[in-house]
């Protein structure tokens, strides 16, 4: 990883856009500071085309993209798409709702799976607001032990399913999705960008295991300092690291950019 300075002008130059993951990446211990805020409105008046791509559930991504300025949401670690339509928002699921309704029950089946063999654990407090995946509160507002989290990680893919992990959740999903694919179905469908050039055009600032996908598929990427804590999960680290955590990096990330323009 290189120093945030490191950036080359040419680089933030042939941007577009910015992608950014929510926890502990925009957000600071759950909560959207002023000054990251602040940074959102910054890039959007430059011109930046914004998309929040988070493990977060679809609808809290009805309301991002209501009062954000932001093009639209990949949520569910990449499998619901949301954008503002006039006045209102449109949800996309690459599922019809006959299959997505056959994930939910064997979802809950897992569910009740990882009661039995991990009673001490508690799904997320947003797990009522998704529609693809179920998650697991292991840093939130409970630190689940590794060895319970990895219990759970195996019931998972005895049951068929998949896992990723956040800095705060474990997901479980029947969908194949990760953040970078889903992301760049949406840059596709939503904005008219054919992935070769999407992946150039477009950067990415993340902090955690769940973001893997898009350091390594992204070419401008960048993390938080907090990233440095989940380098161990992480098979391509991003290429530029701010100084500061959370939504004081993210902002460190946006003005470097910002500048470098």
């Amino acid at each position: 990883m290189k120093p945030l300075f490191a950036l080359p002008a040419e680089e933030a130059r042939r941007l577009h856009g910015l992608l950014f993951d929510l926890d502990d990446t925009l957000l600071s211990h759950g909560l959207l500071t002023r000054v990251a805020y602040g940074a959102l409105w910054d890039l959007h008046d430059a011109g930046m085309k914004l998309v929040a791509v988070t493990g977060r559930p679809s609808g809290w991504g009805e309301v991002m993209v209501r009062q954000w300025p932001i093009a639209g949401c990949v949520t569910e670690n990449g499998a619901i798409h949301l954008v503002r339509e006039g006045r209102g928002v449109t949800r996309w699921d690459a599922c019809d709702e006959l299959e997505r309704r056959s994930r939910r029950i064997r979802l809950a089946s897992l569910v009740d799976r990882v009661r039995e063999l991990v009673p001490e654990a508690r799904l997320t407090d947003d797990v009522d607001a998704r529609r693809s995946d179920v998650t697991w509160d292991v840093g939130e507002r409970v630190k689940l032990p590794e060895d319970r989290v990895h219990a759970i990680a195996r019931a998972i893919e005895e049951a068929g399913a998949r896992w990723t992990r956040s800095s705060v959740h474990l997901h479980a999903t029947y969908d194949k999705d990760d953040k970078a694919s889903g992301t760049l179905r949406f840059l596709a469908q939503q904005l008219g960008e054919e992935a070769g050039a999407a992946v150039t055009r477009f950067a990415f600032v993340g902090d955690s295991g769940n973001d893997a996908a898009c350091f390594a598929a992204f070419r401008t990427t960048f993390g938080v300092a907090n990233v440095r804590a989940a380098l161990r999960h992480l098979t391509v680290p991003p290429r530029y690291v701010a100084d500061r955590s959370m939504g004081e990096g993210f902002a460190e990330v946006a003005a470097e950019i910002l500048r470098k323009r």
